[in-house]
């Protein structure tokens, strides 16, 4: 018995150690990205500023979109490490629920598996490249998976105790209930929309209720009104009822009809884009789902498709489409991908007869080509320069390629998938922790932040207000500070007059503009620097100038 807890131990920790070498690089020298991130981030540090944690906004404007959740948990994690003006804070969150998300998809992978599928499963699902990269950013994606994870498993214990006549506690009823009240608290309906799905997928293959035996519903819908309503009522009087009405009007109904915020695709854009998302996992997907629809009557199997088939039909029929809308269907999906590389034969992935084995493996092929490929040429496009450090992601992208394939023509699925796995991390670390946050044209805002910190004056003086015309992005507001006035060119002239330690961004394009407004207000201006660079979230080069009062 001690023996096997050790093992298991032993497992805990691989998977804890894992998640903290694909999840920390990057963490603390990444900048606030644009633009999700930073809004949410400059939010939950305004609740600390000034002490109301119950209403959101940016700046001055409320932010009605999400619940409180996230807000609540950044704005902890900033709190506690003391570190509020910096971005690494704010992040702690998700790697935290990324690794909750793993750590549980291996706890409930034993219930409707066997204990090395949820260990297989739980590797493949931190090392899908999509959560990675939530794990990377203070948004609510990640926490809202460990969330999906904790009241799926539940569920899907209770199905299978159920399905064996086994006796069904108390404990997992509550594990699923308290997991749909903090869903909420994140992201309002996606728990109980996946779980939901889930219910009825079952209850139509199966033609019984068999698995709803245990969930406790007269316990279960009081307790998430007790931990949703104290706040839903708080925010209710604080805002004058306009934050839901305004969530539902300006958030949730525009994705539901139409492409929301530019973000429109048809059906079949996740089944495109799942190659990149769920990678390197994704060399193993289609085939392994394929097996799974054939051993449909095993019990794991059954609820794995039950959670994937429903709620990706709905993801893909709504209009708004993003990469991490189909996060929350990883977990299954790494088990799933589990049992075909752990299977004894490789009768499911063979590519001289199955088409879904090539066609995964050419998508899996262009896509490891893309991203080592990507490593090499972002700084050299952007910085103009080759960088010596882009070698060692690219040497480990090209044993990536090499390595895994020559496994899997010889039909070991476990080394390749181990080895594809172990190379990631050495492609990604360097890439999070060095390359990106050196490429400086990338991070504008950045630029903008360091510049302001010059023309300060004394070291103990504030940092000088910024006004940015033509440039609105968020980070400027979380790296240059709450009073960032976001401006046009005749506020921008206005704000030299007012405040003469002040400073003003202005774009290329609307230089003429702003001196014509200077005319009016102080008559010029100095110019101090002139910075280059893409605005990533527009995929445009701008050129910003940085001026201050003529002495």
């Amino acid at each position: 018995m001690a023996q096997k807890d050790y093992k298991g131990l032993k497992q805990y920790l691989g998977l804890i150690l894992l998640c903290v070498v694909l999840y920390i690089p990057g963490l603390t020298t990444l900048p606030p990205i644009d633009r999700d991130e930073s809004r949410f981030a400059q939010a939950s540090r305004q609740m600390l500023e000034s002490g109301d944690f119950i209403r959101i906004r940016f700046q001055a404007k409320p932010r009605h979109k999400k619940p409180i959740g996230i807000y609540w948990l950044q704005a902890a994690s900033a709190a506690v490490t003391g570190s509020p003006n910096q971005i690494w804070p704010y992040r702690i969150p998700s790697v935290l629920g990324a690794l909750v998300a793993v750590l549980l998809t291996f706890v409930f992978g034993k219930n409707l598996f066997d204990r090395q599928t949820a260990l297989f499963g739980a590797i493949v699902t931190a090392s899908t490249l999509l959560l990675v990269v939530e794990a990377h950013q203070a948004t609510t994606d990640a926490a809202l998976l460990a969330a999906v994870v904790a009241a799926q498993g539940s569920l899907g214990t209770l199905y299978v105790r159920n399905r064996h006549g086994q006796t069904v506690g108390l404990g997992m009823a509550l594990t699923f209930w308290t997991a749909q009240g903090i869903g909420i608290l994140l992201k309002g309906p996606i728990v109980p929309l996946v779980s939901l799905l889930t219910i009825l997928a079952l209850l139509a293959v199966d033609r019984s209720a068999v698995h709803l035996r245990g969930l406790r519903l007269k316990l279960g819908i009081p307790l998430v009104v007790v931990l949703v309503s104290p706040w839903a009522i708080a925010i209710t009087k604080a805002t004058g009822g306009t934050f839901f009405g305004d969530a539902i009007r300006s958030d949730l109904l525009p994705k539901l009809i139409s492409g929301h915020e530019s973000h429109g695709f048809p059906p079949g854009y996740y089944v495109l884009v799942v190659a990149l998302t769920f990678w390197p996992g994704s060399l193993f997907l289609w085939p392994a789902l394929r097996k799974a629809i054939k051993l449909r009557s095993r019990i794991g199997e059954r609820f794995c498709l039950a959670w994937i088939i429903p709620a990706w039909i709905t993801f893909e029929l709504i209009p708004t489409k993003l990469p991490h809308y189909i996060l929350p269907l990883f977990p299954p999906l790494a088990l799933v991908t589990a049992r075909l590389i752990l299977a004894t034969t490789t009768e499911y992935w063979n590519l001289s007869r199955w088409s879904l084995a090539r066609v995964g493996f050419i998508l899996w092929i262009i896509v490891s080509l893309a991203l080592a490929g990507a490593i090499v040429a972002l700084p050299l496009y952007l910085n103009g320069r080759f960088e010596m450090i882009t070698l060692w992601p690219a040497c480990a992208g090209v044993l990536l390629l090499i390595l895994p394939s020559w496994n899997l023509f010889r039909g070991a699925l476990v080394e390749a998938a181990m080895g594809a796995i172990l190379l990631e991390a050495l492609m990604l670390a360097p890439t999070l922790h060095v390359v990106l946050p050196n490429v400086n044209e990338l991070w504008l805002s950045r630029s903008v932040a360091k510049a302001a910190e010059r023309y300060k004056g004394s070291p103990g003086d504030p940092n000088p207000v910024i006004a940015a015309a033509g440039y609105h992005e968020p980070s400027l507001v979380f790296l240059c500070g709450t009073k960032t006035k976001l401006v046009s060119v005749q506020e921008a002239a206005l704000h030299l007059e007012q405040d003469p330690k002040g400073l003003v961004v202005v774009r290329e394009k609307l230089d003429p503009a702003f001196h014509k407004a200077l005319r009016n207000s102080v008559g010029s201006a100095r110019l101090l620097e002139k910075m280059e660079g893409i605005n990533y979230t527009k995929g445009k080069r701008i050129t910003l100038y940085l001026y201050g009062n003529s002495p």
